[in-house]
């Protein structure tokens, strides 16, 4: 190996710090949230004054997504580069959580029809499978090696799986209730804890089948997948199960103490690479954009 190859630094080169030069990226997630705000509170204003129910769906789309698209940027631009193409990303968050909300009401629709009723373990093992549909499909068929797009990927389905299921709440929230107050509750608490659930969950779930392929203990690698995934679907039955605050509050705090750190842990390893010149600081887990040849 010498100095000049391309991607690996002279011992006394000057380093370049991710946390110096990425810093308006990282910061592009309270932009997205803000927006979001402002543009939900606008809308909502409008829709209050002109009562015209067309402006409704547009309500609905923004309160569903702010907050969950802000933890995707968040996830994403925080580090010294992207961790996985836009492209897979965008997938991962539409069809995700397209197919992972169809799956999921199939599958609970069926065991509702064998069962007379669905065990609150069943829906955790259930919507947490269903999310990871998209997510292992990428994993098999795009053969990642770079661990740190695991966390973004799970992310992205659960964002949007997350801003699907929200929109579904606050449409029935406007049947039953008929109140647009009722409405504006539900999308504020869905979208502030969506977070701390589906998207903690199924982040650290993908993140953890995402070390598999490069980890050189691929059984304990599994192990771990398999132990995180149900601890996830754990969590999302004790969840929905319980009727506690104190309860719920245990929960998303554990999630949003785990997301933190998986993404944490992600942009660590970037600064980590960038510090020492390594080739993988900006290249993308994924073969054809960038990222090592498989």
């Amino acid at each position: 190996m010498t100095y000049g190859t391309p991607g690996f630094a002279a011992p006394n080169a000057p380093v370049a710090f991710a946390d110096e030069r990425s810093w308006p990226r990282r910061l592009l997630w309270l932009l997205v949230l803000v927006g979001g705000v402002v543009a939900y509170v606008v809308v909502l204003f409008a829709l209050v004054q002109t009562e015209n129910l067309n402006l409704f769906p547009a309500l609905l789309l923004i309160g569903s997504v702010t907050v969950p698209a802000a933890t995707l940027v968040f996830a994403e631009d925080g580090g010294a580069a992207p961790t996985a193409p836009v492209g897979i990303v965008v997938f991962a968050a539409i069809v995700g959580g397209v197919i992972g909300i169809l799956a999921a009401s199939i599958l609970e629709y069926d065991t509702l029809r064998g069962l007379g009723s669905v065990p609150m373990i069943f829906v955790g093992l259930i919507e947490e499978a269903a999310k990871l549909i998209v997510p292992l499909a990428l994993y098999l068929l795009w053969r990642p090696r770079d661990p740190r797009g695991g966390i973004v990927i799970g992310v992205a389905s659960g964002m949007g799986f997350a801003a699907l299921e929200t929109m579904g709440y606050g449409f029935q929230a406007l049947l039953s209730a008929r109140s647009l107050a009722a409405v504006d509750d539900t999308l504020l608490l869905r979208a502030l804890l969506s977070p701390a659930c589906h998207i903690a969950w199924t982040g650290m779930s993908v993140a953890m089948l995402w070390r598999i392929r490069t980890s050189p203990n691929k059984g304990r690698a599994v192990l771990a997948f398999v132990a995180t995934f149900l601890a996830a679907a754990i969590l999302h039955a004790l969840w929905d199960a319980s009727t506690s605050i104190a309860v719920h509050g245990v929960i998303a705090i554990i999630g949003v103490v785990v997301l933190l750190t998986f993404i944490r842990r992600a942009h660590r390893r970037q600064l980590r690479a960038v510090d020492f010149g390594y080739p993988d600081a900006g290249s993308s887990p994924f073969p054809g954009a960038g990222g090592r040849p498989i």
